[in-house]
């Protein structure tokens, strides 16, 4: 039988538990019985039970037996007490006699699921659709894997592959439906203590508020990261510095965080960190700031799980260069400049041959509020 139709049915249910479900991953199951979908379920947030069983309580509701029917889970039944009980042991109370999974649990403290159900009899089928169960679950690999966030990175372009006008000018390449995603993007990352990062470029032109706005003062917005060699004043007529201080943080070259101006922010509330080394004349910021240090040290020092990174377009490929990006969504808007003064998507690089691009994996296509949204992937990153 083929169980890739119910195996993306259970990748879409696990989207709806995104950001909730962090710091675990974000699972989808559905039960199948004479060749069709009886009962489904994801896990909704850390602490809460898992897709698997989630999936077998909405059998209960429905009065669908589960002895001898199939369930197909995203990512390998776990086979250890956490929070909540093994899902292995829940399936084989609920007489489930075949399993199909899409990728192994990365977590080894969780591991060992599916050789515990083949050990009491039960048939499991493994990888099917791996890859697009795998890239469910690239958050959960990164944060098994490394010490840094899961880092997005968001770009919004004309057609030609422009960012903004000769004169900076950019609102609104993109449609209102494109930039509530956005927003609803923020609302999820600042959920689960996530942050916004832009470059100084992008804090000095467009002065944002990097918030999920729609939502009320008193929920979570992501905290808001500035990369850049240029601190403001601290009476600067900033929304960051004015609105919200003390959920603005600003990484800057030593010197700069040493100056006068950096504790006049600090003063503020505003936190003033300073990684990588003084530019010397002709650098640019992107050049002189170590990268890797600044996630690490963002993950360590607020236990950020996401950088939603949305610019400018010198710190996105800084990033990509670094190989520091999981996951590329870019909205591609149904407009043309024709300038070639106009600010590029990206720019900076010189390569002689095609060999030395930097290769995508194109994972992921909708159209959406008039524009075409595009999600990838390094084709030789960790994930």
């Amino acid at each position: 039988m083929d169980y890739t139709p119910f195996m993306r049915e259970a990748l879409r249910l696990a989207e709806r538990g995104r950001y909730a479900a962090c710091p675990n991953p974000t699972v989808g199951a559905v039960l199948v019985r004479d060749g069709r979908r009886v009962a489904q379920g994801f896990h909704r947030a850390a602490g809460q039970a898992h897709a698997e069983v989630a999936c077998l309580k909405d059998a209960a509701e429905r009065d669908v037996p589960t002895v001898g029917a199939t369930l197909v889970v995203t990512l390998e039944p776990c086979n250890h007490h956490g929070k909540t009980p093994p899902c292995a042991k829940a399936i084989l109370e609920a007489g489930i006699r075949r399993v199909v999974t899409g990728t192994r649990d990365p977590n080894p403290l969780a591991a060992g699921g599916a050789a515990a159900l083949r050990a009491a009899g039960v048939t499991v089928i493994e990888g099917v659709l791996e890859r697009e169960c795998r890239d469910l679950i690239a958050d959960f690999l990164i944060w098994q894997t490394t010490n840094r966030p899961y880092v997005i990175l968001k770009m919004a372009s004309t057609l030609d592959g422009r960012i903004a006008t000769r004169t900076g000018h950019s609102r609104w390449i993109s449609s209102e439906r494109s930039r509530l995603m956005v927003r609803q993007w923020r609302a999820g990352i600042g959920q689960c203590g996530g942050a916004v990062l832009v470059g100084g470029g992008t804090f000095q032109t467009d002065n944002p508020r990097l918030t999920a706005r729609g939502k009320s003062a008193a929920e979570p917005h992501p905290l808001a990261c500035v990369l850049t060699s240029r601190l403001p004043e601290a009476g600067e007529n900033f929304h960051l510095i004015a609105e919200r201080p003390g959920q603005t943080l600003f990484f800057t070259p030593p010197a700069v965080a040493n100056s006068r101006r950096a504790d006049k922010l600090r003063a503020c509330g505003v936190r003033v960190l300073a990684y990588g080394r003084d530019s010397r004349e002709g650098e640019g910021e992107r050049r002189t700031a170590d990268l890797p240090l600044v996630l690490t040290t963002l993950r360590r020092e607020t236990g950020c799980p996401y950088v939603l990174c949305e610019g400018g377009g010198r710190l996105a490929l800084s990033l990509l260069e670094a190989g520091l990006v999981d996951e590329f969504r870019l909205h591609l808007a149904p407009r043309i400049l024709g300038d070639d003064e106009a600010v590029s998507l990206f720019a900076g690089r010189a390569p002689e041959n095609m060999k030395q691009s930097l290769p995508l994996r194109l994972c992921g296509t909708n159209l959406f509020g008039g524009d075409a949204h595009l999600v990838l992937r390094p084709e030789n990153g960790a994930i």
